[in-house]
């Protein structure tokens, strides 16, 4: 979240490398004991870091879940093993594994992660590592306060009045950035959908009010010779839910060729999820029996001694 990315190959004990064979890339992360616990992440298997690892510069080290899945098919099964970031530098044991993280945005996919102690020895030729440029997480009930931000300002100039304060966001800032562009775009597909359903819902109301207009000595003779309310409605309803069931079926395979062009705006869910398409076409179908129903009920009305005379 500081905005300092910092990736390089990993290399486990278990595995043999051939000459010249550099893994991929994986996403590093320095941090302290708490981290985890302040912003939510949970210790799969294993432990967190403490402050004797920490202040020890002990060769130990995280991993994410996926990472941990990816080298060694199980979780507990990355506890012991060895990891480091070079082939001149010490190995480092896995004392824990810790949940996926989505560094890139909400709808990115969590990227695999190592993470190790913000103090260390010997990390890749250095014989001290420290980040000298930490960002710090903070939670309590106040947080995105004037107030709060005041006191922490307060706090951090106790100890140095030079230091300055960069970039202080809340999580749920942070959360709503990754996703504006993304949100602004489905807001947009939205209102164009809103739109159309009601132009749809508009169009099958008229069809339906002009057949019934249409049909009205139809509707007389048939109540004459004995056909209920409910028939009348049914047949019409019926009418407007072919309609629907017609508009329906070319709608899901216009959407089902849409969506693989607009996959890059889904996250968790696939571009053909069916439990969206059948809830999506169940409310199409409801649009649709609501706006027959008023000119079938209209026309279950219809009286007909007067629909005869008028003919």
């Amino acid at each position: 979240m500081d905005g300092q990315g910092w990736t390089d190959p990993i290399f486990a004990a278990d595995r043999t490398y051939s000459e010249g064979q550099i893994p991929p890339l994986r996403r590093f992360k320095f941090i302290t004991p708490g981290l985890l616990k302040t912003m939510g992440n949970a210790i799969v298997a294993g432990r967190d870091f403490t402050w004797d690892d920490l202040y020890g510069k002990r060769p130990v080290a995280l991993v994410s879940e996926n990472l941990a899945r990816e080298l060694w098919q199980d979780p507990s099964a990355a506890l012991g093993k060895r990891v480091r970031e070079t082939l001149k530098s010490p190995w480092r044991e896995v004392i824990g594994v810790v949940t996926d993280e989505r560094d890139d945005g909400v709808d990115k996919k969590a990227p695999a992660f190592v993470c190790w102690p913000m103090l260390m020895e010997d990390f890749e030729g250095d014989r001290v590592m420290v980040q000298r440029t930490p960002a710090f997480m903070i939670r309590g009930s106040r947080t995105g306060t004037r107030g709060f931000i005041a006191d922490v300002s307060r706090a951090v100039w106790s100890v140095n009045p030079n230091l300055p304060l960069a970039s202080v966001r809340t999580l749920r800032e942070i959360y709503d950035k990754s996703l504006a562009r993304t949100s602004f775009t489905l807001v947009m597909l939205s209102i164009a959908g809103m739109m159309a359903l009601l132009l749809g819902v508009a169009g099958i109301y008229g069809v339906i009010s002009y057949a019934v207009s249409q049909r009205v000595r139809e509707i007389g003779i048939r109540v004459a010779l004995g056909a209920r309310r409910q028939d009348v409605t049914r047949l019409f309803v019926g009418q407007g839910l072919r309609l629907a069931i017609v508009g329906i079926a070319l709608g899901l395979a216009a959407a089902a060729a849409a969506m693989r062009l607009m996959a890059s705006l889904l996250f968790g869910v696939s571009a053909l999820d069916p439990l969206t398409y059948g809830g999506v076409s169940l409310g199409l179908v409801a649009a649709a029996v609501l706006a027959t129903y008023v000119p079938a009920l209209r026309a279950a009305t219809v009286n007909p001694v007067e629909a005869l005379r008028a003919e």
